[in-house]
């Protein structure tokens, strides 16, 4: 990398070297059987450069030619676009625990043992399909350039998912287990997939209209989602963002809290600086309510003349970085599980959602399918209800809370508690 930083030095102004490595397997079971093990290699090399006030960038899969590379680089600049930053140089950071041997060494007949004992566990007590996946990763990133910045990061994930089917149906009651180190789901959270796989066999029919909904933390990226694209600099820089202009109101339920935790390493993917060599800090979005803070990455940061705050990341080498929550963790609140279905009286129990990416994100609009939805009359789950809906805006949705649950549990945008809503819009067959 050195060398390649060296070449780029002598044509560019700035010069920055982003290299990404991956190893990652994975095992896979199907109604309780072994389906499938696979394991995969990834590695990557981004160059961005700067000139003249002009950005250029390349990426590469393979490097043997580190001056084809530049070349490259250089050739994007004909897009024109301009940069004001400098990139940063070197400063004391935060040190973290990302890595744990454990998962360094783990192999796939330990993945595939921890998948048999999910099943036989579930086999004594639902009926139901069982899907389960095991997963682990490690990851390693490199971040050096010509101001002196020069850090390289390495982290490791245990991931697994049961998923309970319903007979005939792609909908599954889900538990997840997700972290920097081997951490199999437990027994008493497959007593709860179990449970409420049950309390779903039967199938209901609901008369449309509004009701209470409780989003499960499985279906929670709905919202978070919404949450993400509205925080992003990006979005604020062009005003095209509801929450432009609102740092310091009260958006949502003072229930609601939202951080960016990136230096919390008792959670996988912890990062003490992020993907454009930019230091990690943690920070409120959203304290009780009240909007605190929005993501930006060097490049809108300098647009809108703000400050990065550490959320430039990538979605590979053939990305550019953009600003991104990473590592948002939704505050919990007092209510057991149980206490909540009491406090829904009647309702709807979104377990899982289909279509998370419809509607009008930036807006806050949703409209999901429910995967599954359980139906909640006096306090408990008394059946399924199928081919059914819930839509809404965030804006209206985050400000109808009626419990917050008191454990966190990881979803597709983050960790999260059950959180119940009042006056949402349902569909479904009547």
């Amino acid at each position: 990398m050195e060398q390649l930083l060296d070449i780029a030095r002598a044509v560019a102004d700035q010069v920055e070297v982003y290299e990404e490595q991956r190893v990652s397997d994975e095992v896979a079971f199907q109604n309780g059987a072994l389906k499938d093990i696979e394991s995969r290699r990834r590695y990557g090399v981004a160059l961005t450069l700067v000139k003249d006030g002009r950005l250029g960038y390349a990426y590469t899969r393979n490097l043997k030619d580190r001056g084809h590379l530049v070349e490259d680089a250089l050739a994007s600049m004909a897009a024109g676009v301009e940069v004001g930053y400098e990139l940063p140089g070197t400063r004391p950071e935060v040190q973290l625990q990302t890595r744990d041997p454990a998962v360094e060494v783990l192999d796939t007949a330990a993945m595939v043992a921890d998948c048999e004992r999910i099943a036989g566990y579930v086999r004594d007590r639902a009926e139901g399909e069982l899907d389960v996946i095991a997963a682990r990763e490690l990851d390693t990133l490199r971040v050096l350039n010509s101001a002196g910045f020069d850090r390289t990061w390495r982290g490791s994930v245990w991931f697994s998912v049961a998923g309970l089917r319903y007979p005939g149906s792609y909908a599954s009651i889900v538990k997840t287990a997700l972290a920097a180190g081997f951490a199999p789901i437990p027994e008493h959270e497959l007593d709860t997939m179990c449970a409420m796989y049950a309390g779903g066999r039967r199938e209901v029919r609901v008369e449309p209209g509004r009701t209470r909904v409780l989003f499960m933390p499985e279906a929670m990226h709905t919202l978070l989602w919404r949450v993400k694209a509205a925080t992003g600099g990006r979005a604020v820089f062009e005003g095209v963002s509801p929450l432009s202009g609102r740092l310091g109101d009260e958006v949502f339920d003072t229930r609601i809290t939202i951080q960016d935790r990136p230096l919390d390493d008792s959670l996988p993917g912890a990062r003490a600086f992020d993907d454009e060599g930019t230091l990690c800090a943690d920070r409120p979005i959203v304290d009780r309510g009240v909007l605190r803070g929005f993501a930006f990455d060097q490049y809108y940061a300098w647009r809108a003349g703000e400050r990065p705050t550490g959320n430039g990341y990538r979605l590979g080498v053939d990305h550019r970085p953009k600003a991104e929550l990473r590592h948002v963790v939704v505050g919990a609140g007092p209510s057991p599980f149980e206490d909540l279905l009491k406090a829904m009286g009647s309702g709807v129990i979104v377990a899982g959602a289909m279509g998370a990416h419809s509607g009008n994100i930036l807006n806050g609009d949703y409209s999901i399918g429910l995967s599954p939805g359980l139906y909640v009359e006096r306090g408990e789950i008394v059946g399924r209800v199928k081919d059914a809906m819930v839509a809404g805006n965030i804006y209206d949705t985050l400000r109808n809370v009626v419990g917050v649950g008191d454990t966190l549990s990881p979803g597709q945008a983050g960790w999260t508690p059950p959180i119940a809503f009042d006056d949402v819009s349902f569909a479904g067959r009547g």
